[in-house]
């Protein structure tokens, strides 16, 4: 068996593969090529952090933008025990294609500090949020890399970071920083958005691979803030969402489950449990209790990956019995577990476009900040939706044209874009020519 730090490794490397596929249906230089193997910067800091008790704590820190040709770097910052170099290169190649694939104006970027957040005060993780943004100060700033939420980051530590950036620079930076609150200048929409994005998607490629929602079975890995939301939508939508799951387990009910009861039990229990619930009132109905690779093994239309990275590996690929897979996730599936699901024709609709909702809105907000004009949530998800819809009608017209599967045709159209911005800067027939 693999340890954890083995079964991480060269993450940035396997997330390359999926360049190469797609390297072969585009014409680009190649001098763009070799810009896009390499991250642009790769910084690893370290925070110093005064703890509750009086001791110190060294954390280690990173921040990665892999390419800003298109524009500024954008990417979230997570926490979490497993964060390292490689993880956070890989999230910010990917942040890369997924903002040129919805056509942002911005470059990838991403952050993340090795930390279990749950074991600090919020005292502590405020000081730990400052620190961070003290040590990458020069490496962010609105017009060179943008922060956001990711893993166990939220609205109240994107503010801290704002607001200690702007500590920094002596004026308001509300721009270098998106998924704050309200208050600060955060967007409406924002904390649905990659749900709401995710859902888009799967509506929007509903008659083409001709699933009707009454008869639609679904299963989601990750019941955090995209998951459950999105598991609500369909839900509400008329899907039936039969299993869900967290971190410690998930619950399976072939009959159906209720998501706003689930929903509201473990807001107010951080339990989760197949319950039913009306008014202040309760009650479990029949589920069984699962683990995380039992839920991925079973026998749905629909499997959402809405966790962390490397769920589905060769490992356990061939036991996927699922035909349409929506990554909510980022880099849920692995390289190698592509090809054994593309043997057993199971239709993936990959991160960079399913998950791109968050971006979408971040873009948004990251506008209005520097409009000074802000819009109303009708027009929020007015905007995200029509995004979304645009840019998954083209990704599965070049799937159908081209005859690849939909991962390679959204890489293939995230790089007919940085090619030409990349191309743009100059590239060596043009020298030699001249």
């Amino acid at each position: 068996m693999q340890n954890k730090d083995e079964s991480r490794t060269s993450l940035l490397s396997d997330a390359s593969k999926r360049l190469e596929r797609a390297l072969k249906y585009v014409k680009i230089s190649s001098d763009a090529i070799a810009r896009l193997q390499h991250p642009k910067t790769s910084l690893s800091v370290s925070i110093p952090v005064r703890m509750d008790d009086g001791s110190l704590k060294v954390f280690s820190g990173y921040r990665v933008r892999y390419d800003d040709t298109r524009g500024a770097g954008k990417g979230g910052v997570r926490y979490h025990p497993h964060v390292s170099l490689d993880e956070v290169q890989s999230l910010a190649f990917w942040m890369t294609f997924k903002c040129a694939l919805l056509d942002l104006p911005f470059g990838g970027a991403k952050g993340g500090i090795t930390v279990d957040p749950k074991e600090l005060s919020k005292a502590e993780l405020e000081r730990l949020s400052r620190g961070y943004v003290d040590a990458i100060a020069d490496a962010i700033g609105i017009d060179t890399d943008i922060l956001a939420p990711d893993v166990y980051t939220n609205a109240t530590i994107m503010g801290w970071m704002m607001d200690q950036y702007s500590i920094i620079q002596r004026k308001l930076c509300r721009g270098v920083v998106t998924g704050k609150h309200l208050s600060l200048g955060g967007s409406k929409g924002r904390d649905t958005a990659t749900a709401m994005g995710a859902f888009t998607v799967i509506q929007t490629m509903l008659h083409k691979i001709k699933l009707i929602p009454q008869n639609t079975t679904v299963a989601v890995q990750g019941f955090g803030n995209a998951g459950s939301t999105l598991a609500g939508l369909l839900d509400k939508a008329g899907y039936k969402v039969v299993a869900v799951s967290d971190s410690k387990g998930g619950i399976y009910a072939p009959q159906g489950l209720d998501i706003a009861s689930i929903r509201k039990h473990k807001n107010q229990s951080r339990e989760m449990k197949a319950v039913y619930c009306h008014d202040t009132v309760c009650s479990i109905v029949e589920h069984e209790v699962i683990t995380n690779q039992e839920l991925l093994a079973l026998d749905v239309d629909v499997l959402i990956p809405a966790a962390l990275e490397n769920q589905i590996t060769q490992n356990n690929a061939a036991d996927i019995k699922a035909k349409y897979i929506f990554e909510v996730a980022n880099g849920p599936i692995n390289s190698d577990a592509d090809r054994i699901l593309a043997e057993k024709d199971v239709y993936v609709f990959p991160d960079i476009l399913v998950n791109a909702g968050g971006v979408t809105v971040s873009y948004f907000e990251w506008v209005q900040n520097r409009s000074g004009w802000y819009w109303t949530l009708e027009e929020i998800n007015q905007r995200l939706q029509e995004k979304m819809q645009i840019e998954a009608q083209q990704t599965w017209k070049i799937a159908q044209d081209l005859t690849i599967d939909i991962r390679t045709a959204a890489y293939v159209h995230a790089l007919n874009r940085l090619g030409e911005a990349l191309d743009a800067k100059g590239t060596r027939e043009q020298f030699v020519h001249n």
